[in-house]
């Protein structure tokens, strides 16, 4: 009886375990998708730039039109996936951040410009909680840390995004390249897209035992502790906005500073977010073991500390070689920040604490390009660029400050 017991416990968990990995498979593509859409962007924004005529901080109030419509997308979208699920929304969101990149390239002013933009803002703003509330409930399910892994997608994406970027960037105009990068957005969706529409949201098998041992709502807890919790979780979010800051930093303007200030050819600038992103995705395939070996606050500590090293060498650099290798090692600091804030929030407040903290990190990814636009019409864009060094150093003191926070 035992045996039989054992062996129907097997199979009927083996149609859940296939189940779950294809909805990791399906949800890691929709990350990768979602970085080489938005690298195929930012690869050509010197080249809008100029169709537009903008300076650098009517580029920058443009590039605000990303931000706005992410953080008012980024507010509804958690209320969306609680009333339709986070699967539809993931791929509702993946068509229309896939339309709305063709629209760039067909303006011809700054305003116009903001106003497409706002409209990409809301489609990457919403693709990127709805997958992130996914991931979490798949995380719970699988019971492993495979958060980096679907972050470390999003950085191929973006590689590979970059590095299509650059070799078309001499060749083909912004509106085919971007046009194409509608096509490919929409077949991958029509592909991927039904195995998440298939399924609902998992759910962990122990979910019932831990509600039983847990209070099930913040109001049941003592309000000293919900206080003190969400002090805590704003700030990993901080530690998250920091760093993220640095990404979107790099993305819109690393390829303008290579070309304008270091006169890089087209195809080499381009090939800066591309060092950033692989140095970024290396990092995360192996953040798991990282951990293991250094725990969550040396990797917090070690991470900022080498991202603002990194960061420094890249702005300042005198060579676009020294500038490149100065990308890679601030790609390869700020790997594993982002994903151990939000699972460190995670922990504290659960699902709650995860929306909060990657909020506030998308939202330093998008609010951080316009704020460089400002700092290089006031002062230069190399030292507007050293701000990522600044904050990426707030993020390894703030990760140490914090590090005998409990986290139960």
């Amino acid at each position: 009886m035992p045996t039989l017991n054992k062996l129907g416990a097997v199979k009927d968990d083996s149609p859940r375990t296939a189940s779950l990995t294809r909805l990791r498979i399906a949800l890691t593509i929709f990350f990768a998708l979602d970085g080489f859409i938005f690298a195929g962007w930012v690869v050509r924004i010197p080249a809008v730039k100029e169709q537009t005529g903008a300076s650098a901080s009517t580029l920058g109030l443009a590039l605000l039109g990303v931000s706005a419509g992410a953080v008012i997308t980024m507010m509804l979208t958690g209320r969306l996936c609680r009333r339709f699920g986070s699967h539809p929304v993931t791929v509702v969101s993946a068509v229309l951040l896939a339309l709305s990149v063709a629209l760039p390239p067909l303006t011809h002013s700054a305003l116009a410009l903001g106003l497409v933009l706002l409209a990409f803002g809301a489609a990457y703003g919403g693709i990127n909680v709805a997958m992130n509330s996914a991931a979490v409930d798949l995380v719970a399910a699988l019971h492993r840390p495979v958060m980096p892994s679907f972050h470390a997608a999003f950085s191929l994406g973006g590689m590979l995004g970059a590095g299509l970027g650059g070799l078309v960037a001499g060749h083909a105009s912004p509106t085919r390249h971007l046009l194409a990068l509608t096509v490919i957005g929409l077949l991958v969706t029509a592909a991927v897209g039904p195995t998440l529409l298939r399924h609902d949201a998992p759910t962990a098998p122990d979910d019932s035992s831990r509600i039983r041992s847990e209070p099930a709502s913040a109001s049941e807890r003592p309000a000293g502790r919900v206080r003190g919790l969400g002090r805590l979780v704003f700030v990993f979010g901080l530690i998250a906005l920091c760093t993220a800051y640095g990404e979107g930093a790099l993305a819109d303007w690393g390829a303008l500073h290579l070309e304008e200030d270091l006169h890089a050819h087209p195809g080499v600038a381009a090939a800066g977010y591309s060092c950033f992103a692989l140095a970024m995705t290396i990092g995360r395939i192996s953040g798991t073991t990282l951990l293991e070996h250094l725990g969550r606050t040396r990797t917090l500590v070690f991470g900022g500390a080498t991202g603002a090293a990194g960061m420094l060498l890249g702005s300042l650099a005198p060579t676009v070689w020294l500038a490149l290798l100065g990308f890679a090692v601030t790609g390869l600091g700020l790997a594993n920040i982002f994903p151990v804030a939000v699972e460190r929030a995670g922990a504290l407040a659960g699902p709650t604490g995860v929306a909060a903290a990657s909020t506030l990190g998308y939202g330093g990814m998008l609010l951080g390009p316009p704020m460089i636009g400002f700092m290089a019409d006031w002062f230069s864009l190399p030292a507007a660029l050293t701000s990522v060094a600044v904050l990426a150093g707030v993020a390894a003191l703030i990760g140490f400050a914090t590090r005998r926070a409990a986290v139960s």
